[in-house]
């Protein structure tokens, strides 16, 4: 813990400048401040506890836990999250349905943490056929595995109506993939590693379809806030510390990850060792690649109406360092 000290103790230094903050009635203010941070099958809380990125914090957090990135950026349309971290794609479904997401930081993902699956012992064995079967996707239209699974069935010359395409959170398409009454499923981790150590078997993964982008981002309400802005500003910093803190301990980070989620090891491993741990600001790159998730989803008739991604982000409010 030594370095991550020395870290928050250089993050410190770094927000008494930016701010221009002597101490005592910045953190009066703060202490007032409660942050609830979204997060998605406990990643983000592990490498929070983890690191300790947050022990010295100002203010207060709360941690929210959902299945999936739907129901994440439901809460946070209701105003009961102030962070919510997820896929690239379900951040520009979110922001087209209305949700106030502003995205806010870059992380790295790996387009091989989403995958279509099948039951062992599945006579399908390529894309193809998947005509005329059910192929089941969590959690929501616009949903990273959606994303995949639209790829996918257009590699294979295949439109959404060759197939039975519905869409379920993850524990209940597990429940009825398990039970046998699913021919395939288009998933994310840590599901699609549970589903793996289970036997399942990967017919096609999103490299090559999904972007290498996850997103952080924040509401637009609590942006506009004064405290919480500066909370968050801060907050985005400390999120980083955390990434890369976690990238530096695999083996403390892992062995907290199943503590919290109760993973067994090898899935955990799976999961933690499928994507870098790093963080990076919006680049006018990453944008580009948000607004190409866009695009595609508009062609795809997922979205309605042109979304433009740029006019969405908030991309002051965390710079590297």
């Amino acid at each position: 813990m030594r370095k991550t000290r020395a870290w928050l103790a250089v993050l410190a230094a770094a927000l008494l400048a930016v701010t221009g903050c002597s101490g005592g009635d910045a953190e009066d203010s703060l202490s007032d401040v409660t942050l609830v941070l979204g997060d998605q099958a406990g990643g983000l809380r592990a490498r929070v506890e983890a690191s300790g990125a947050f022990d010295d914090a100002p203010y207060r957090i709360r941690w929210a836990n959902f299945q999936g990135a739907a129901p994440l950026f439901e809460a946070m349309r209701s105003g009961d999250v102030d962070t919510a971290t997820a896929a690239d794609a379900p951040t520009v479904q979110a922001i087209a349905g209305g949700v106030p997401a502003r995205p806010a930081l870059a992380t790295a993902a790996s387009p091989s943490s989403t995958a279509i699956v099948v039951p062992p012992g599945s006579p399908v064995r390529t894309l193809a056929d998947l005509r005329g079967k059910h192929l089941v996707v969590s959690t929501a239209p616009g949903a990273v595995s959606h994303l995949t699974a639209l790829g996918a069935l257009e590699e294979a010359g295949l439109t959404p109506e060759d197939v039975n395409l519905t869409f379920s959170l993850p524990t209940d398409a597990q429940a009825g993939f398990s039970a046998g009454h699913v021919d395939a499923w288009a998933t994310f981790d840590p599901y699609l590693a549970i589903a793996e150590q289970a036997g399942a078997r990967v017919i096609r993964d999103g490299q090559g379809i999904n972007g290498r982008n996850g997103i952080l981002s924040v509401s637009a309400t609590s942006a506009a806030d004064p405290l919480k802005r500066e909370a968050l500003a801060d907050a985005l910093r400390r999120f980083a510390v955390a990434w890369r803190w976690s990238d530096e301990h695999p083996a403390e980070y892992q062995r907290v990850y199943e503590d919290l989620t109760s993973l067994d090891p090898p899935v955990a491993e799976k999961v933690l060792t499928r994507t870098k741990q790093e963080t990076r600001p919006l680049t006018d790159d990453v944008v580009a690649d948000l607004q190409a998730v866009a695009d595609r989803y508009l062609q795809a008739g997922v979205l309605r109406e042109p979304v433009d991604v740029a006019a969405a982000c908030e991309r002051d409010l965390y710079r590297a360092g």
